[in-house]
């Protein structure tokens, strides 16, 4: 029903920025909310921010005041700003939306295949 691409992950040097997009498509009515999670090689993954559709945001301590996360309702596409990057943020990034797929309230969740952040000199 829903598809997720994501895109804007690679590699960069320590004090890099990059910016993740998670672009939904399929039966996409409204992005009710969005969490972002990152998995690092042999680590638990974990979440990195939730924002919800109460309009409240969280961050990770790890992130907090370098992470920035949006949402683009009318392009259906979820945004990560990374700031100030370091080698302990390389993980797989994974989007983790809820989304409305019709006026009865039915709504979707899921991960898709995520996106390499690679934070090396």
């Amino acid at each position: 029903q829903v598809q997720l691409v994501y895109s804007g992950g690679g590699l960069v040097q320590p004090g890099g920025s990059l910016r993740l997009s998670c672009a939904a498509s399929g039966s996409v009515l409204r992005i009710n909310a969005v969490e972002w999670f990152r998995q690092a090689p042999g680590k638990q993954r974990e979440l990195v921010v939730s924002s919800t559709s109460g309009g409240s945001t969280n961050y990770a301590d790890s992130v907090k005041g370098r992470f920035a996360i949006s949402l683009d309702n009318a392009k259906n596409t979820m945004y990560l700003q990374m700031n100030s990057l370091k080698p302990e943020d390389s993980a797989v990034y994974y989007c983790y939306p809820e989304i409305a797929i019709d006026r009865d309230g039915t709504t979707w969740t899921g991960w898709g295949q995520g996106i390499q952040v690679t934070v090396s000199p």
